[in-house]
């Protein structure tokens, strides 16, 4: 695919994912040297200064600018995760039912991430977080949280370096609502070691859950 706004990176080479979990590794464009760079980074975020290398999946807004692990990756290394889709999760009954969101016109999006590196000795790990934000009105009901979702517009706003923490907290806002969609899929997305495009398939909800809210 190509990410259109950011500089016109070719994806073309990169095989499809449909369930990649924390712990393994994402897409990410940076801007290093004024120049944007597509790069792999470990999905959990590990800042320079930790004694152990254990990460932080996520990045919430409200404290991106404040919270230790989190406020120099926000000022200096911001960065954009491509997408065509993500998962959430409830617990409506015995078992949790996992829901698939994507654009409505079902086309790629980015979500806003900071990252950064950590090395000791001979080991070097670069790590990502995914900002999150309040809910809009389509998780709401599955979740109080989701991702930042990045508009077209902002995408050179998120990775230049000369951003004003003003400028990027007005991007830290739930994506609308009326241009997405939802709808239920099966408990195999909740094993990692399934990764197929039947994981996206719309499901009836699964024994032990409620039927479909979408």
């Amino acid at each position: 695919m190509k990410l259109g706004c950011v500089d016109q990176l070719e994806l073309d080479d990169m095989v499809p994912r449909f369930n990649i979990a924390p712990g393994q590794t994402v897409l990410a464009i940076l801007s290093l040297e004024q120049q944007r760079r597509a790069r792999m980074l470990l999905w959990g975020l590990v800042p320079s200064w930790n004694k152990e290398p254990k990460g932080f999946i996520n990045a919430r807004a409200e404290t991106l600018a404040r919270k230790p692990s989190f406020n120099e990756s926000f000022q200096r290394r911001r960065c954009l995760i491509p997408a065509d889709g993500f998962y959430e999760w409830v617990r409506p009954g015995r078992a949790r039912q996992a829901f698939f969101f994507q654009m409505k016109d079902e086309a790629p999006f980015v979500f806003a991430g900071i990252w950064d590196e950590w090395k000791r000795d001979e080991v070097s790990i670069a790590s990502c977080a995914i900002v999150t934000t309040s809910a809009n009105e389509l998780l709401e009901p599955i979740h109080d949280r989701m991702p930042v979702i990045l508009p077209k517009a902002s995408y050179h706003l998120w990775l230049d370096p000369r951003a004003r923490p003003d400028e990027l907290a007005q991007l830290l806002v739930p994506f609308p609502a009326h241009a997405m969609k939802g709808h239920p899929v099966g408990s195999d997305v909740n094993y990692p070691v399934n990764d197929n495009h039947e994981l996206v398939r719309r499901v009836d909800a699964e024994p032990g859950t409620t039927r479909s809210l979408f």
